[in-house]
């Protein structure tokens, strides 16, 4: 672990006149030494959930957390959505209860999106709640799973349809761990910042479109300044619309943070979930933008430019996979489907995100033909 190069920037979430609690979000490099004092005097004892993937530095947070009085226990989980599995949960349960875990002490994730999904999903539920700090190491989680206090595990059925809200405590996203990742992890992560353009800060997009491959270095400004514009763009809409029950003013709240998302979480089962996340997001934003130009909702210039910034740092605009009757069947049991009706995110332009409910189905089909390929 580095040394902080530069203090971390600290993004506040929720408070007196929020739908949220208080937290903070810490954002900057080599900030590992920060996380004590997320986790807090009162706990006695903490829980490192970590993947198998991530075994060296689960280990060392352990034991760095060791050297600072805490009892700490490492506990390792599957990589990826394989983590996100009832059994999974059931293991983790254990190991709390066997280790003697109170209302005191303290779970740590330490990450991509699955693990702090499963991780808070295993916070929220023992003892009906113990306190939860993530430590997310991809770009998507930083940006996305690790703030919100979203939780989830699959079933057989579909993504994320079972869990609870959750806040963290506090989320330490330590930009040095970026360095270890892989390109494509780096460019999955892109598609959630560049959804946070679409649907509220038009910024990230120019930052993007000005030089895409700086947006993609690891140590740059302008990665930093993404990271932090999405993660006020997720502070701003979950402060005062916590658990998706809707915005005010014709906003659709926190529904918005799922733009693009009801089409990806389709690509992603029937791929068995070896379809990267961020990939089926870029996919699912060009449909939804497709859908809405259909719909006139949007303009031509705004729709065509999710495929020019996408395809910019090299996301999939398109997907040859499973058929239209398949996905369409899995959307059916989204978790924004109400009734019978499907409910779509879309855009009535750039930053005004908006829901389109009950569309024709000729016409999703025919804006699915848009990103099949």
């Amino acid at each position: 672990m580095t040394e902080p190069t530069t203090g971390p920037t600290t993004l506040s979430l929720g408070g007196p006149d929020s739908a949220a609690s208080r937290y903070d979000v810490l954002v900057g490099p080599g900030i590992v030494d920060r996380l004590p004092g997320l986790v807090g005097p009162a706990a006695r004892r903490v829980a490192v959930i970590h993947p198998r993937m991530l075994t060296g530095m689960g280990q060392w947070v352990r034991e760095f957390l060791a050297e600072h009085g805490y009892a700490a226990h490492a506990i390792e989980v599957p990589d990826g959505e394989a983590a996100k599995d009832a059994s999974v949960a059931s293991f983790c349960w254990q190991v709390l209860g066997r280790n003697g875990f109170t209302r005191s002490d303290v779970v740590v994730t330490v990450g991509g999106g699955a693990t702090t999904d499963m991780g808070g999903f295993v916070a929220a539920t023992w003892l009906r709640g113990v306190r939860v700090v993530h430590m997310p190491t991809t770009l998507l989680a930083m940006v996305d799973a690790a703030v919100g206090g979203k939780t989830g595990i699959n079933t057989g059925e579909g993504k994320n349809l079972v869990g609870s809200f959750h806040e963290p405590a506090g989320v330490l996203c330590d930009l040095a761990v970026l360095q270890s990742l892989p390109r494509e992890e780096l460019v999955s992560g892109m598609a959630e910042v560049v959804k946070c353009g679409f649907i509220a800060d038009p910024t990230i997009l120019e930052i993007v479109e000005r030089s895409p491959e700086t947006a993609l270095t690891v140590g740059t400004p302008e990665l930093r300044e993404l990271v932090e514009r999405a993660i006020r763009v997720k502070i701003d809409v979950v402060s005062w619309d916590l658990k998706e029950t809707g915005g005010t003013g014709g906003h659709p709240g926190r529904e918005a943070l799922n733009y693009g998302h009801t089409l990806a979480h389709a690509i992603e089962r029937a791929e068995g979930y070896r379809f990267r996340h961020g990939a089926a997001v870029s996919i699912g934003m060009v449909f939804v933008a497709e859908l809405a130009r259909l719909a006139g909702r949007l303009d031509d210039a705004t729709a065509e430019r999710h495929r020019a910034v996408l395809a910019s740092v090299g996301l999939p605009t398109s997907y040859a996979g499973a058929g239209w009757p398949e996905l369409l069947a899995t959307m059916r049991i989204d978790k924004k489907t109400r009734g019978d009706l499907l409910r779509f995110l879309v855009l009535d332009g750039l930053a005004r995100p908006a829901v389109l409910e009950g569309p024709d189905e000729q016409l999703l089909e025919q804006a699915f033909r848009s990103v099949s390929g």
